[in-house]
């Protein structure tokens, strides 16, 4: 399984990594969580629009992100289908993106996820199943990742912060299921799916608590949804 090319992804990660860190004061910690060989899964919190490109410019191994079908477009679909990111179709349950996600998984490369669906307070209160469904087919481990900072407590879902802002990024333990074959019931689906959360809820208290950080709070209203 030769999976999604790499080739451009790496050359954009080399050189929009120098990009974000001329424009923010971006701190990693817990990298170590992320596999060095094989399969991952790396599920993040979504406050902001920066969510995107921290991980996919700053993640340990260059990632492929499932990112919604609507971003496909002008310059930034033209560097995202360059870097083979994965449009997904949100509002539905868009089996082509998964089925992508875990070939990738199938060929070693690590695929990103935002479970929440939406950027909003980052606080989990619900996910998609879509990242225990890639859990289950693939048995890649799944590294939860918390992000702080990379939106302003008031500000809208599209707002960047301010040149200069210290923006945390931590990875934890990672959680793995044993491979389960066809069929995977929709009880087994949301049972994964509530272990993940739990998980990752967890891994957000504790990294809330090493780096003194906190989640911007609710979108302000009328702020547009993503």
């Amino acid at each position: 399984m030769s999976g999604l090319p790499d080739r451009h992804l790496r050359t954009v990660r080399r050189f929009g990594a120098r990009w974000l860190d001329r424009k923010y004061d971006v701190h990693q910690r817990g990298e170590g969580h992320v596999p060095a060989h094989g399969p991952a899964i790396l599920a993040s919190n979504h406050i902001g629009w920066l969510d995107g490109p921290l991980i996919f410019l700053k993640a340990p191994r260059p990632a492929h992100a499932l990112v919604k079908h609507d971003a496909f477009t002008g310059a930034t679909g033209h560097l995202l289908n360059l870097s083979a990111q994965i449009p997904v179709h949100r509002g539905r349950s868009d089996v082509g993106a998964l089925r992508k996600a875990a070939d990738a998984l199938e060929a070693g490369q690590v695929v990103a996820i935002y479970p929440e669906g939406r950027r909003g307070d980052g606080e989990l209160h619900q996910i998609k199943g879509g990242v225990a469904w890639l859990a289950l087919v693939s048995g890649a481990p799944v590294v939860p990742v918390a992000i702080f900072g990379s939106r302003e407590a008031g500000a809208d879902s599209e707002s960047r912060p301010p040149k200069g802002a210290r923006i945390d990024v931590v990875y934890g333990e990672p959680l793995q299921f044993p491979v389960q074959p066809f069929p995977r019931t929709t009880e087994m689906i949301a049972d994964v799916t509530e272990q993940i959360r739990e998980h990752m809820v967890a891994h957000l208290d504790w990294a809330k608590s090493v780096t003194r950080r906190g989640t911007p709070g609710p979108l302000p209203k009328g702020s547009t949804v993503v």
